[in-house]
């Protein structure tokens, strides 16, 4: 039998074998979890068009022992649940965040992961299937998402699947894959033929998150990644063979006909540097925000202490300094369609912020914001002025630093220039101090929108237990159909 391409092997390598040992991932992982479940239950809170996804597809069917949908009284099957998780995680575009050649938000892989984790436990619980694969209790869905969280991101640090039009959600479909498989207790040959079904699966565009076309669709690409990644594992539990060179055969492969004839550069080995480094988004704005969102409150408060009180009417201009990512992705003119085009624009969120003098937030966003018709915003973002910067670019790109640099001046209307104002590595940052308090108050804040004090406190408990099965701690994020308004 021919041998699978060497970047399956690896994968699956990587996904039986490893053994996590490092503290700072498993802290951050309970951390990165508990952010996921809140940036869920936030958008079931809040957003009335993502809800209108939720529930099973043929409205008021119940599948026995499935997945209990966060925020919900939905039970699901686990592809529509793995879709509805996913979605709800990344809707509103306030998770987490790992940023290289290419982007993305391992934080995602949580809807595949929970979705069919609960499903089996459930399942085993009630005698329906005979599990071989690893316990379904915390310690094994922390595994695997500190895997999926690195199989995705160190495929991003240096490859751009951008530049050949690709979405970067290829990667969440290709890590939920390989962890789902293990979850599901697939051999590893069994692995490496859904690893090698994913290399041979159609790959989203990224169009939808661009320029003009910028819609919704980019709050469910992760959803729609995670339940093709459990329909892979599951075609596959059921028979289905994989092909073992997906990426090298020539002209059919995906090297060939995807890639440029290019192949896949692996900085370094897979361990656990991706959940160590991870980007917390401690306000719901594109991640390469997050450093002109503090520049833009701190040069507020100068303005204030001058008595300016009117950004719009004081400011003659704004210059960021700012990496190249950053620039390609949200340096965004012209009119702006829906919320999802406006969290996309950092001449909208940095106008935002000095209108607003506080950090963005979800409904800032919306068509019936008073900001998104404010011509107070229009004015100002057209005063903003974005250059990529080379040495940013650098330090952004460097895995020994990962700074998430912009620098910000401003210039008045009366001549006077307030000196530039650079932020390497902002609040969510792995390195900046304050990164893991601030998460914390933020998965309070957004849980709390749904659960009283003395829940959400159980919930925090919950995450320490390794040996807690998964479904209870499924369970304390459930809510009966007489408490939930969908």
């Amino acid at each position: 039998m021919q041998a699978y391409d060497q970047v399956i092997v690896d994968i699956k390598d990587y996904v039986f074998h490893y053994d996590i040992h490092s503290p700072q991932a498993w802290t951050t992982a309970r951390v990165a979890l508990l952010d996921a479940m809140g940036c869920a239950i936030e958008t079931v809170a809040l957003s009335a068009d993502c809800r209108r996804f939720f529930g099973p597809i043929v409205p008021d069917t119940v599948t026995p022992y499935g997945f209990h949908m966060p925020g919900t009284s939905y039970v699901l099957d686990p592809l529509k649940g793995s879709f509805d998780m996913a979605t709800a995680v990344r809707y509103l575009d306030h998770n987490d965040a790992i940023a290289g050649a290419d982007w993305g938000h391992p934080s995602d892989n949580l809807g595949a992961i929970l979705a069919v984790s609960d499903w089996l436990c459930r399942s085993v619980a009630s005698c329906r299937i005979v599990h071989t694969g690893p316990p379904l209790t915390m310690r094994t869905l922390l595994t695997a998402l500190i895997k999926a969280y690195e199989i995705q991101g160190c495929m991003l640090l240096q490859n751009a699947f951008h530049s050949h039009g690709l979405d970067h959600v290829v990667l969440v479909k290709l890590a939920s894959t390989a962890v789902v498989a293990w979850l599901l207790g697939l051999s590893e040959t069994q692995t490496m033929a859904a690893i090698s079904q994913v290399w041979m699966d159609g790959h989203p565009l990224r169009v939808y998150r661009s320029g003009s076309n910028t819609i919704p669709r980019k709050g469910w690409a992760a959803g729609d990644a995670c339940m093709k990644a459990t329909h892979l594992a599951l075609l596959t539990r059921a028979g289905q063979p994989g092909s073992p060179t997906p990426l090298t055969m020539p002209r059919w492969g995906f090297y060939a006909t995807s890639f440029g004839n290019k192949t896949f550069d692996l900085p370094q080995p897979y361990g656990s540097w991706v959940m160590e480094n991870i980007i917390f988004k401690v306000m719901p704005v594109e991640g390469h925000a997050l450093s002109s969102v503090e520049a833009a409150l701190r040069h507020r408060a100068a303005m204030q202490a001058r008595g300016m009180k009117h950004p719009e009417k004081d400011i003659d201009c704004i210059e960021i300094r700012t990496n190249a990512a950053a620039d390609m992705i949200i340096n965004k003119r012209g009119p702006l369609s829906n919320a999802a085009d406006r969290d996309h624009c950092l001449q909208y969120i940095v106008s935002l912020a000095f209108l607003k003098g506080a950090m963005p937030e979800v409904r800032d966003y919306q068509d019936d914001s008073v900001w998104s018709s404010s011509r107070a915003i229009t004015a100002l973002r057209e005063k903003i002025q974005i250059q990529p910067d080379e040495q940013l670019t650098r330090d952004y790109l460097d895995l020994d630093v990962k700074s998430l640099a912009s620098g910000m001046t401003v210039r008045l209307i009366d001549g006077t220039v307030l000196d530039e104002i650079l932020v390497h590595f902002p609040v969510g940052h792995s390195k900046h101090p304050q990164t893991f308090t601030t998460v914390r108050e933020k998965v309070r804040r957004n849980l709390s929108l749904m659960f009283s004090t003395e829940e959400i406190s159980r919930m925090e408990a919950a995450v320490e237990e390794e040996s807690l099965g998964i479904s209870g701690f499924v369970d304390l994020f459930v809510r009966p159909r007489s408490e939930v308004k969908l």
